[in-house]
Parts: C-alpha cells; sequence; structure tokens
C-alpha cells in the first residue's frame, strides 16, 4: 500500500517551503544520478514528462534510441536534512521508462522489481537487512580524499580512540530523519572503519536505503571534514569493507526459514535458499564484489569469506545462519561490498535463492572448523570451493551462468559484462607501485 497519493505531495510541498526537486535514479554500475528541477515543474515531474539523454549513462543505451523518462516512485519522497531550511530540497527515487511508457531493460530498480514479481508469485516476501561498512579518511589542502586517519581504533572502540564518532552519530541522525531505522552503529575493526547496520525491510526499500545512505554518509562525512569511503579494499594490511547482506522470505506473514523442530530452528526451504546462492556463488560475486578493487578484500587473513560453505556457528565460511528467534531467522551472506549496485545484488541473491526453493538444491555439508585455518588437503575433501580470485574470474563465471544472467536481462548483462572487461584490461595496462617498488631498481 502505497504511502503517498500525488495530492500527499502537492500539500507537502507547499507545506514544508520545499523549491528544489530531485530526480534521482542508478546506473547500472551502482552510481547514483539525478535531475534538479524546480516545484514550478512539479506537475510535469508526477506526469512523466521529464526526460533525459540515456546515452550519456555508460550501459544504458546506444544515441540512436537515447531518450529515457524518470517515474517517481511517490513513496521514496524526503526532504534532505542537510539542505536550507528555506527553500528546502526534496527527492524522489525514480524508475527509468523507455519513450513507449515500457519499463526500461536497464534500469537496475526495474531489474529487482522483476525478481520480487517473481517471489510474490510464489507467495513469498523478501526482507533485507545490509551491514554497510565505510572508512573515514582526512582531505588534503585542496579538499581531495585521502587515506590518512589520525586514530588507531579497533572493533567496538568508542571515544576518545573513535575520532569519527561524532561524524557517525550525525550520519544516523539524518538517516532516522528521511526515514530509515538504524539497528546500530560501530567502530570497525581497522582504524577510520565504521559500520551502520540497517532494520530489515522489504528488499525494494532497502535498496533504495543503500543508495540513500552512501548519499548521506558522504554529505555528512564532508561536513566534518572528512572523506567517507565505500571502497572495499582503501589500505592494504587492514581489512577491507564489506556490506554482508541478511536476507529472510515471508509467507502467510510467517518467516519462511523458521523451523521449530529443527535443530537449529532453520528450515528445509531455508537449506534449499542457501542451496540455490551456492549454485550461483561464483557468477554472482561479479555483481557482488564489481570492482578490481573488491578482489583484494576477498584475501585470506582478514576476515571476508573466501570459501565457499555455510555453517551455523562460525564466521570463517560465505554464508552463516545467524542465532536468531522465528521472526528474525534469517540467512547471511557475508561476501558482497558496498561497491556492488544494491539493486543487482539483492536481485541476483534472491533469484539465486528461489531457485534453490523451485529446484530443491540442498547445499552442501555445513562446515563449523575455522575454514582458514584447513590446509588446501582437508578443504578439497570437504568440497569447498573458492570465491572467484579476481573480477576476471567471476566475469568469466558470470557469464557461463544462464540464468543468473537471464535475472540481469540480455540488456543489462551486455552492457555490465562489457563494461567490466574494459575495467579488467584497463587494470592489467596499468602499472601499480608496487610493480615500480619491486622491480625498477633492481631488473
Amino acid at each position: 500500500m502505497s504511502r503517498y497519493t500525488r495530492e500527499d505531495i502537492y500539500r507537502l510541498i507547499e507545506e514544508e517551503d520545499v523549491e528544489f526537486i530531485r530526480l534521482q535514479f542508478t546506473d547500472l554500475f551502482g552510481t547514483l544520478k539525478n535531475i534538479a528541477v524546480t516545484t514550478s515543474q512539479l506537475e510535469r515531474v508526477l506526469d512523466h514528462k521529464i526526460s533525459f539523454d540515456g546515452a550519456s549513462i555508460e550501459g544504458f543505451v546506444g544515441v540512436e534510441k537515447s531518450d529515457l523518462y524518470l517515474y517517481p516512485d511517490l513513496d521514496t519522497f524526503c526532504i534532505f536534512p542537510w539542505r536550507p531550511q528555506h527553500g528546502k530540497v526534496a527527492r524522489f527515487i525514480c524508475d527509468v521508462y523507455d519513450a513507449d511508457g515500457a519499463p526500461f531493460a536497464g534500469d537496475p530498480r526495474f531489474i529487482l522489481k522483476r525478481v520480487l514479481a517473481g517471489a510474490e508469485e510464489m507467495g513469498y516476501r523478501l526482507l533485507a537487512g545490509p551491514e554497510c561498512e565505510f572508512f573515514l579518511f582526512h582531505t588534503d589542502d585542496e579538499g581531495r580524499p585521502t587515506t590518512l586517519t589520525h586514530e588507531s581504533a579497533g572493533y567496538f572502540d568508542i571515544a576518545p580512540l573513535d575520532l569519527g564518532e561524532n561524524a557517525r552519530r550525525d550520519m544516523i541522525l539524518t538517516l532516522e530523519e528521511m526515514g530509515y531505522v538504524v539497528e546500530a552503529s560501530h567502530h570497525e575493526n581497522a582504524p577510520a572503519q565504521h559500520e551502520i547496520d540497517f532494520r530489515y525491510d522489504e528488499a525494494m526499500r532497502t535498496a533504495d536505503g543503500i543508495m540513500t545512505a552512501r548519499l548521506a554518509v558522504k554529505t555528512i562525512a564532508k561536513r566534518h571534514g572528512l572523506h567517507a569511503s565505500f571502497m572495499p579494499k582503501p589500505k592494504s594490511g587492514v581489512n577491507g569493507s564489506g556490506m554482508h547482506i541478511n536476507l529472510s522470505v515471508e509467507k502467510d506473514g510467517f518467516n519462511l526459514f523458521h523451523d521449530e523442530k529443527s535443530p537449529i530452528h532453520f528450515s528445509q526451504e531455508g537449506y534449499w535458499f542457501i542451496g540455490g546462492i551456492m549454485k550461483h556463488i561464483r557468477a554472482i560475486t561479479a555483481v557482488t564484489n564489481p570492482l578490481v578493487n573488491s578482489y583484494k578484500r576477498l584475501v585470506p587473513g582478514y576476515e571476508a569469506p573466501v570459501y565457499i560453505a555455510w555453517s551455523a556457528t562460525n564466521r570463517s565460511p560465505l554464508i552463516r545462519i545467524p542465532s536468531a528467534s522465528d521472526a528474525g531467522q534469517r540467512v547471511e551472506l557475508r561476501s558482497p561490498d558496498s561497491a556492488a549496485n544494491p539493486y543487482l545484488a539483492l536481485a541476483v541473491c534472491i533469484a539465486a535463492g528461489l531457485d534453490g526453493i523451485r529446484n530443491q538444491i540442498s547445499p552442501p555439508d555445513r562446515v563449523d572448523e575455522n575454514i582458514f585455518a584447513m590446509s588446501e588437503e582437508e578443504r578439497m575433501a570437504k568440497g569447498i570451493a573458492c570465491l572467484p580470485g579476481s573480477l576476471r574470474e567471476a566475469i568469466t563465471a558470470l557469464e557461463s551462468d544462464n540464468y543468473i544472467c537471464e535475472v540481469l536481462g540480455e540488456h543489462a548483462a551486455k552492457g555490465f559484462l562489457e563494461a567490466k572487461k574494459r575495467e579488467w584490461d584497463d587494470y592489467r595496462a596499468s602499472v601499480s607501485s608496487w610493480e615500480l617498488e619491486h622491480y625498477l631498481s633492481r631488473i
């Protein structure tokens, strides 16, 4: 059921003295875009008359068919708390449509909608809760980001060790003012690293919330003279930043993953859901870990998962079933990072889980030992495979998985793969500082 009607929007804009409206959408690679208009254009906004050049957005369309239109989701209306109190700025998150009035096949939000519609046909309601990690770094004298920090705080530390505590508090208050519920926040393991955990919500609202959080966190960090980075591995020798995704399924108002009779209170459908994710995880990784840099995080020794396994008790595997009450029973996927497009990441993870339920795909036996401490022979004996070790490996896995490519759709899959191949080729052709340090003077 919708929160806002067209009449509600007119009333709110007048009552709140809104002068500017930002029409936001997300490109194929998870970058937030927007068109700003004044409230004099509100009727055109609500009548879907605002268009843009889709050929200017990488992965969208070519110049021969470039006109795309923004359809605002009225329920995403909110006012930016950090803008002026007079002449306020509000936003809508928009769906992208073709000129003929059909949903644009390359719109990440549409791709997630399509997956959720399939879940609804099965009688399911998908819930998701992200754990967003990021770094707060200093900027240089010209305001450009660095990887410098004065603090040395670690996991769960507080002020005065945690020098970002005030900035993080302002971020949370801002997000709650925008209508999002933050369950918890804390300092993470590495110096200057932080985590904000959202309360679980419907998958689409969660994806919208992740995009909103990135904008709010970066904006508030800048007000504190800092730069917020969601880069998966900005510094060597410390933990990288992930975005663990917690997923659960409701059917007829009950948590489908809960089974009181099971030893760990986890249902057969839940096991099949895990089985589907594990079957497709190598292809999924191209979407959930989409950068060359993502694979600097997915290495042994820094807590991020490397091996394809699941457990209910330890945190070394890819998938964990956290101890929870019946309403909170969920699957935690630990590999994604915050560079991922949240619409696509949720779409492929949910679709893989649903494939597991439809086809009753059982996962392998659970692994409760510390996988990082196992030898290669021990892992092989237990049939534990590895996640892709590079973006190139992940791209190859995605190309080979027809099901996940179909979830993305032909248009989006083609645009995504082409762009990521170019990114990998650019990376291969570049000369790093590591190479210069190790080879320039010796060879």
